[in-house]
């Protein structure tokens, strides 16, 4: 039992975005639990402070996740907030998904003053992106152009846009949502141009398995998006892939009913091999490893297999 009037930490990265993330998680607290004290405990995790390298290079997206989980377990937070994509396929033992709250938008948008979307690029553009499945979608569509490595908070990414490092720039849309940055030249991918990332759009809340906290975080779940997002970890689980691969998933839910879209590419973008698949969102898990078995089948395997040499 928690107390009425005890305070909960919520532990997260200490970007902007984070932040702006964890807020609203605070808010949404103390709207379902007024009784509740809501802290923010800002945490500084390894990806956060490697900012020279490629995040494939430096060990993936669990870089972001890994100092907020071992507070977490050590007892100096409470619950745990993150952005769904950053998160391992695994969680550490002793830690449990208390929540995925409602979605934000999923999909990709390109930062460009040309028109036309990945089509309308000049060719020889050069494109910034930190992500290996968004280089590997954008060469597949647009082999003329040259990606770029670029790393950094959403801001400091569109500053480097704006100061001309390069011609396009290819990031979340939900994260220019959260934050409330208006760029002009922004425009959305359509999924089928580039698939989203496994959990983009999505957070995640995260707590003690069988801890007091884990069913007061559980109060901010969504039925949709967590159906959707476990069908789109059980396709990566399926795939046995992580950050490091250029593997994408987009699921959708209405009236009980799940569809999902995944993908898996060289990072050349040369070869990418697609499926998709339904059925009901209880069976969520078993869809996203289905559609796994299936992509390994007609040739997800090789790829995969050639990205391990």
């Amino acid at each position: 039992m928690i107390e009425k009037i005890a305070t909960v930490r919520v532990g997260t990265r200490g970007s902007p975005l984070a932040l702006r993330q964890a807020e609203w998680v605070a808010a949404e607290l103390r709207r379902v639990r007024p009784d509740l004290s809501v802290e923010l405990v800002r945490i500084r995790t390894s990806g956060d402070r490697i900012l020279d390298r490629p995040l494939a290079e430096i060990g993936g997206k669990g870089l972001f996740v890994k100092e907020i989980e071992d507070a977490l377990l050590g007892g100096r937070v409470d619950l745990a907030v993150h952005s769904m994509k950053d998160l391992p396929v695994s969680l550490a033992p002793g830690l449990s998904l208390a929540a995925v709250p409602v979605r934000g938008d999923p999909s990709d948008v390109l930062i460009a003053r040309s028109t036309g979307g990945l089509g309308g690029l000049a060719r020889g553009a050069r494109i910034g992106t930190a992500s290996l499945r968004r280089a590997a979608f954008v060469l597949h569509a647009r082999p003329d152009v040259e990606v770029v490595p670029i790393r950094g908070n959403v801001d400091t990414r569109v500053a480097k846009w704006r100061g001309g490092e390069v011609e396009g720039l290819v990031l979340a849309a939900a994260g220019l949502h959260r934050l409330g940055l208006r760029v002009s030249e922004a425009h959305t991918l359509a999924v089928s141009e580039m698939l989203p990332a496994i959990g983009q759009g999505a957070l995640a809340i995260e707590a003690r398995s069988e801890d007091p906290w884990l069913p007061v975080g559980a109060l901010l779940d969504d039925a949709d998006a967590r159906a959707a997002v476990l069908a789109e970890r059980a396709f990566l689980r399926g795939m046995g892939g992580d950050c490091t691969t250029p593997i994408a998933a987009h699921a959708v839910v209405s009236a009980s009913e799940l569809s999902l879209s995944a993908a898996v590419a060289d990072p050349a973008g040369r070869r990418l091999i697609s499926a998709s698949g339904c059925g009901a969102s209880a069976a969520a898990e078993e869809i996203g490893a289905r559609l796994a078995e299936e992509i390994l089948r007609r040739g997800g395997g090789e790829i995969l297999e050639g990205l391990s040499r």
